[in-house]
Order: structure tokens, then C-alpha cells, then sequence
């Protein structure tokens, strides 16, 4: 976890440094310090001036354990999560069959009437759940993909991920006629070919990042091709149906939607956060840095890929592809925290907030119709995505 951190000590006890020692914490300082200034570069989108690095708290516990965290970084995350859950009651409460946040919340708890009981638990809360959900793992997905790569542009999207769902699930729907267990599996199995293929060609002497880059968008363009041609071998109502899903859809969506989602998140967050957050972390230094520092880089590059992909695949399968919010949420994480890290936890409490606002947005922006999901994340992050080219173009970097 980026976060925080915690380190053993023993309370009272002192080791009085040698000549070993020394010489290994400065040959340690010799290799991180220029490490740590391309990790600050990295966060103000590769600029090469200095970043000056956010305040760190540190607190002991009895048990001789210190915690290590930003406040900033724990504020902004701890900020967004409540929005998020704000923006969810009041949509919950919006629509043709309107409920205040005090009724919403008594429904919630069960004390609601049996029909605010069935509007909020069976119809709109479910909803609001996969938008929570699909949000927090889209964004997860994204800060860790940037990560990888390195590169602010670096999201499922981009790199061919969510192309090769894509084609999963449109075989499933096209060829099978699949109903919403095959729109899983083949988003799923899609997702994870895609990666498999990507991570090969893109291998040699280790997965680095410009190569995922530069092979994962080919990918992404050749299977963007595929799928038009899935499209154009369906009947006008599967290509329908295909169509919505493709642009990324919360109408409709129920317990079972939500639950393959819920069930890969409490299996890869973990692995994201606590497993592998640290190492992360030290492979945006580099990876010969990393390697420095104890990191296994290709074990945990393809860890952190396999989690990726499986966050995204599942998001996808659940709202279908939801555009530009694993590129955005990260990149906004990062300048609200002022961290160079990954944000990981902040980055996900950023996706939910933006994909619940979007999709309150979608629903009551035009009252009589509503949008899918998918429209307003390609809107606002197509916006963002020519004003960070711009500021890069301003830069002299591109």
C-alpha cells in the first residue's frame, strides 16, 4: 500500500553502526537519490524540475510498530469515499419516485416503507453499488497500469485491455448468443488473452515499460478492427445489445451483475494494496533501481498485471467499457495528494466518485432519457485527456 507503511522496532534496543553498514546505506543512498527525483518527475507528468516531496506523519505503537502515512494523501482519499457515498444516496433518492436522504437511509437500515423498501434495495441501490464498485476497480486498474509503464497515458484502454474484453464479449454475444454468464467469461477470457499476448511480445530479457506501451497499443488497434467486424456479423438485435455494452451501460444492472465484480475485488485489492503496493512503489524509480532495492521486478510486474487485468475485465463485464476513467481517476489522484506515488487507495475512492457523479449526470441530465454511463466518462475524459496533450505540448515534451 502506498499509504502507509509499517516497520518493526524493538523498543530500546540499539545497534551501533559498523563499517559494513555504513557502506551499504551509502551505496543504497547513491542509487535511490536519483531515483526518487525521476519518481517526483514522474508525477508532475515526466517533467524533469524538482518536486517538492509532501510531509510524511509517523506514529509508535506500543507494540513497536511504526505507521508511516501523508496526511494530505489520507485526507483526499478519506474525502473522496465520502463523497462518493454522498453522491450515491442522493441518487438513490432521485428519479420519478423521489426520496429524501433521511428516507433513503431509513430504507436502508430497514426501517423504510415496504415500497421505498423495494425502489431503493431492488432497483436503485444496486445500481449505485456496481457504479461504486466499477469505479474503484477501473481507477485501481489504471494506477496500476500507469505505474508499470510510467507514462500518465498508460490505462487499460489505451494499452488494449479492455479491446480484448471487448472481443470476448462479443464473441460470446455475436457467435454464442451468450446471456450474462458468457458476457463474463468472455470478458474475463478475453482480458486475460489479451494480456498474455501483450506481456509475450512485449517480452525480452523482462516485460519493460515502453514496450508494453508500444505493443500493447498495436494490440489495442488491431483488435479494435476485430471487433467492428463481430459488430458487422450480427443480427440487428444482438448488434443492439452489443452496442450499448460496448459504450458502457449501468441501466439495468442487479445483484448478480455485481457480484463476480465483488468477489475478484476482495481477492486482487488485497494482493494490489498489501501485497505488492511497496514494490510497486519502487519500480517507478526503475526497474534496475528497483532490483537494487530487493524488488523480484518481473515477478511483481506480472503479478501486478494478472491483478490488473482481472480488475478491469471484471469492471467491464459489469458495465461493459467504461472509457477514460482509468486514465483519468489516477492522474487527478496524484495532483490532489501531491504524491509521486501510486495512490492506489486514493485513486480508487476517485473512480467511484467519478463514475457515481456520471452516472447521476447520465441519468437525470436530460429528464425523459437517459445516457449511458459510458457517454459522459468519454466526454469528460476526452476533455482532460487534449488538455493534459496540450500542457505536454506547452512542456516541450511532445
Amino acid at each position: 500500500m502506498n499509504d502507509t507503511s509499517t516497520t518493526p522496532r524493538t523498543p530500546g534496543a540499539k545497534t551501533a553502526p559498523t563499517a559494513d553498514t555504513a557502506a551499504e546505506a551509502a551505496a543504497t543512498s547513491a542509487v535511490a537519490a536519483p531515483a526518487v527525483a525521476a519518481a517526483g518527475a514522474l508525477a508532475d507528468g515526466g517533467s524533469a524540475r524538482p518536486v517538492r516531496r509532501p510531509a510524511t506523519t509517523a506514529i509508535r505503537t506500543p507494540g513497536g510498530l511504526s505507521l508511516t502515512f501523508r496526511p494530505r494523501a489520507l485526507a483526499v482519499g478519506a474525502g473522496a469515499v465520502v463523497l462518493a457515498l454522498v453522491i450515491a444516496v442522493l441518487s438513490i433518492g432521485s428519479g420519478d419516485y423521489p426520496l429524501s436522504p433521511a428516507e433513503v437511509l431509513r430504507t436502508l437500515v430497514g426501517n423504510g416503507a415496504p415500497a421505498d423498501t423495494f425502489i431503493v434495495q431492488e432497483l436503485r441501490l444496486p445500481r449505485a453499488v456496481a457504479a461504486l464498485l466499477v469505479g474503484a476497480a477501473l481507477a485501481l486498474a489504471g494506477a496500476v497500469f500507469q505505474s508499470l509503464v510510467r507514462n500518465p497515458l498508460g490505462s487499460p484502454d489505451v494499452l488494449g485491455f479492455t479491446q480484448g474484453s471487448a472481443a470476448g464479449v462479443l464473441t460470446g454475444i455475436v457467435l454464442f448468443g451468450g446471456g450474462g454468464l458468457a458476457v463474463t467469461a468472455g470478458a474475463v477470457g478475453g482480458g486475460l488473452l489479451t494480456g498474455a499476448l501483450i506481456y509475450l511480445l512485449a517480452w525480452r530479457h523482462g516485460a519493460h515499460s515502453y514496450r508494453l506501451v508500444l505493443v500493447g497499443s498495436g494490440v489495442a488497434a488491431i483488435l479494435t478492427g476485430v471487433n467492428g467486424y463481430l459488430l458487422t456479423r450480427a443480427q440487428i438485435m444482438e448488434a443492439a445489445r452489443a452496442m450499448l455494452w460496448l459504450t458502457g451501460s449501468l441501466d439495468g444492472r442487479g445483484w448478480d451483475d455485481i457480484l463476480p465484480l465483488a468477489v475478484a475485488m476482495a481477492v486482487t485489492v488485497p494482493v494490489v494494496l498489501l501485497g505488492c503496493g511497496r514494490a510497486l512503489r519502487m519500480l517507478e524509480m526503475g526497474d534496475d533501481t528497483a532490483a537494487a532495492l530487493g524488488v523480484r521486478v518481473e515477478r511483481v510486474r506480472l503479478a501486478m498485471l494478472v491483478a490488473a487485468v482481472l480488475l478491469a475485465a471484471f469492471a467491464s463485464a459489469a458495465a461493459g467499457p467504461v472509457g477514460f476513467l482509468a486514465l483519468t481517476a489516477p492522474q487527478l489522484a496524484r495532483r490532489l495528494t501531491g504524491s509521486p506515488g501510486p495512490n492506489l487507495l486514493t485513486s480508487m475512492g476517485v473512480g467511484a466518485t467519478l463514475l457515481i457523479t456520471a452516472d447521476w449526470v447520465a441519468q437525470r441530465a436530460f429528464p425523459g432519457h437517459q445516457l449511458p454511463v459510458g457517454v459522459v466518462t468519454g466526454l469528460l475524459g476526452g476533455g482532460y485527456l487534449v488538455w493534459l496533450l496540450a500542457r505536454e505540448r506547452r512542456a516541450g515534451r511532445i
